[in-house]
């Protein structure tokens, strides 16, 4: 069991890693749209609840546990893909993490004795990894959001600057121009 733990953390941190960090892949979701998503998963969460209960004792929980794991995930992701932001990337990061981690804790519950305690440990330190890593992307993308901001700010201060040597409607386009480049109002 301990192979199938690492490989569910290591899936979720790879799919963490790919999804994280870019706005660019934000797309811009109707409202419409946006409901009929959360509708889906709730439907796909019911559906999966539903055929867990075909199950027997832990392997019910742990049917129940990826269900629960998935709807969470989806929700996430579906939250990211709706607006990009970085702080939805590292909560998507961190439901991916949650979710392994109640899967192999879950798992572990066929164990006893010490394989039982190493099991969980197992599942623990990887959930702490994955956690601390989502916590540090998100700083990362914060700072190169920030970094982002002062280029921005320099630009369009050096291209005002070289407005101010004109005068009448040569300066006001060359002002509006610079503006509309730099995001400014």
């Amino acid at each position: 069991m301990p192979f199938r733990i690492k490989t569910t953390l290591q899936a979720a941190l790879v799919c963490s890693a790919l999804t994280g960090g870019s706005a660019l892949h934000a797309a811009n979701m109707s409202n419409d749209d946006y409901k009929a998503a959360k509708d889906r998963i709730e439907a796909e969460y019911k559906a999966q609840k539903d055929s867990c209960d075909k199950l027997k004792d832990n392997a019910k929980d742990v049917c129940r546990e990826e269900a629960k794991g998935k709807e969470k995930v989806a929700r996430a992701e579906l939250e990211f893909n709706r607006n990009g932001d970085p702080k939805d990337s590292a909560k998507l990061a961190t439901a991916k993490a949650d979710a392994a981690y109640e899967v192999a804790k879950e798992r572990c519950d066929d164990r006893s004795g010490n394989d039982k305690d190493v099991c969980v440990k197992e599942a623990k330190a990887s959930h702490t990894k994955a956690t601390a890593d989502a916590k540090a992307n998100k700083k990362v993308a914060e700072v190169r959001k920030d970094a982002a901001d002062d280029k921005r700010n320099a630009s369009y201060d050096l291209a005002k600057e070289k407005c101010d040597a004109l005068s009448g409607d040569s300066k006001s386009q060359c002002l509006a121009t610079a503006k509309a480049r730099y995001g400014k109002s």
